[in-house]
């Protein structure tokens, strides 16, 4: 196939492609506005919201990993079907029931279109690579997807918010799985299948080690967050264990001809800070989705604190940040020409942690929070397409999946942290207070998760200073590519 009809199928993967991050984005901006209604509809605290978000994060840390693998083994077109079909299949779960457990199950099943981005991305860089200029392509590439990702997620907050206010939340909840069924049939016949698969046999035993080491962390955390969890020596135990499990892990693996994750990855001067810098960002681009819903919708004539927008109002506030996402993943790929990529992702960084920074004397007015939430999210936008995008062009081109995956699981990992410390945190009102005595969280907690999302993002931008000048430039891919493995 000549370069130019290499180009234009390219152009034709990443148009299908944009479609399913529009529907990845819905499902990312539609349920927010929402999540106090579901609370009192399931009859829970606005604080065990975060169990949502813990659930979902746990099971997407399990499956990145392994479907990012068999992505590269038996093809992404393949995985990004299955994982849009069990996405599906637990959305439709979500209107039937009022039971909380039942909601929660279905709601972490949902987990799968975390593996969309990821396998995209490695499918998008496997046609890439044979052109000239193939780092920037991606990127670019990368860019169109995440404002995609955005638009939809912008759609969906503003419909859930409208809609949620006006309708039964049985039918607002079908909205979801209905679209989520039409992009498996765009995928189906609109994407091509990657050009190579690497084939080999699955690492079985590197998977059970790492989900039991996943499972123990996560599920530790989760312990923490029960009544009296943070003083039960078992909580603090499943964590160590969790931890501990990595170290059979990365032994297995480092012994293995295909591993399932590539542990020498981890040591790449361009690779092991974009990880670190994921886990990082999940912390707040993920952990604390949920608190600042919440402390939108809190009534402050009630609590003294909050805003008491209602569900469509706060739906306007996501749409911005939103907006200003799609803003930041539509400039990254122009600030990486004139600078690097590696400045570019500094200063993304940098401006995640002001953002966060500024709701500590700026939170009572809606004008403030938006004005924060805006400048958060030009940076979190320009992170989301770049984290991925850095991983591939860094990362040796049988591993693409792998290290694409990686980004998203560390940062899932990260968000599952982040959601179980923020959930205690806003249990934790002081006796007395309304409150204590109410259903929303405390403002000792919400201060929490500002000053925690902050020092993480200006951390990540400390760890970046160390990756060479030149990384994820095409020079550096080239490089890299033309290596057997990273060691």
């Amino acid at each position: 196939m000549s370069r130019k009809a290499m180009g234009g199928a390219l152009v034709a993967v990443v148009g299908f492609l944009a479609f399913v991050e529009f529907t990845s984005g819905v499902l990312q901006g539609y349920y927010t506005p929402m999540l106090s209604d579901i609370a009192r509809h399931l009859r829970i605290h606005d604080a065990d919201v975060n169990w949502f978000e813990g659930a979902q994060l746990m099971l997407s840390a399990l499956v990145v990993p392994a479907f990012a693998k068999l992505g590269d083994m038996v093809g992404r077109k393949r995985m990004l079907l299955v994982s849009t079909a069990l996405t599906a299949l637990a959305g439709f779960a979500l209107p039937f029931t009022d039971v909380f457990g039942v909601f929660l199950a279905a709601w972490a099943l949902m987990g799968f279109y975390v593996v969309w981005l990821p396998l995209e991305i490695a499918l998008i860089w496997s046609r890439a690579r044979r052109l000239d200029g193939s780092s920037a392509i991606t990127a670019r590439a990368a860019g169109v997807l995440v404002a995609a990702l955005e638009g939809g997620a912008i759609i969906g907050a503003l419909a859930g918010g409208a809609l949620v206010d006006v309708l039964p939340l049985t039918v607002v909840l079908l909205v979801p799985p209905v679209l989520i069924t039409a992009c498996f049939f765009v995928i189906l016949f609109g994407v091509r299948e990657s050009p190579e698969k690497t084939g080999g046999a699955f690492d079985t035993v590197g998977l059970v080690l790492i989900s039991l080491s996943l499972i123990g962390l996560t599920g530790g955390l989760s312990l923490l967050r029960l009544p009296g969890g943070v003083a039960n020596p078992l909580s603090w135990l499943v964590i160590g264990a969790g931890v501990v499990l990595l170290v059979p892990f990365a032994v297995w693996e480092l012994r293995q001809p295909d591993p399932l994750i590539d542990v020498r990855m981890f040591r790449s001067p361009a690779l092991g800070p974009v990880f670190l810098t994921a886990g990082l960002f999940g912390v707040s681009v993920l952990g604390a989705q949920a608190p600042l819903s919440t402390f939108a919708r809190t009534d402050p004539t009630a609590y003294g604190y909050g805003l008491g927008t209602s569900g469509f109002q706060t739906s306007l506030i996501i749409g911005l940040y939103l907006i200003a996402m799609i803003a930041g993943a539509l400039l990254f790929p122009l600030i990486a020409r004139l600078a690097t990529p590696r400045v570019t992702l500094i200063g993304a960084s940098v401006l995640v942690g002001t953002g966060f920074l500024l709701f500590l004397p700026f939170h009572g007015a809606y004008l403030q929070v938006v004005t924060n939430m805006i400048v958060v999210g030009i940076g979190s936008g320009a992170l989301v397409a770049a984290l991925p995008a850095a991983a591939a062009s860094a990362a040796p081109h049988t591993q693409t999946g792998v290290a694409t995956g990686l980004t998203n699981s560390v940062k899932t990992v990260g968000g599952a942290i982040a959601s179980c410390v923020f959930g205690i945190a806003l249990m934790h009102a002081v006796a007395g207070s309304a409150a204590a005595e109410g259903t929303a969280g405390s403002f000792s907690g919400y201060v929490t998760v500002w000053v925690v999302c902050a020092v993480t993002a200006l951390v990540a931008a400390v760890l970046l200073l160390f990756v060479p000048k030149q990384a994820f430039t095409d020079r550096a891919g080239h490089a890299a590519a033309a290596e057997p493995a990273i060691g």
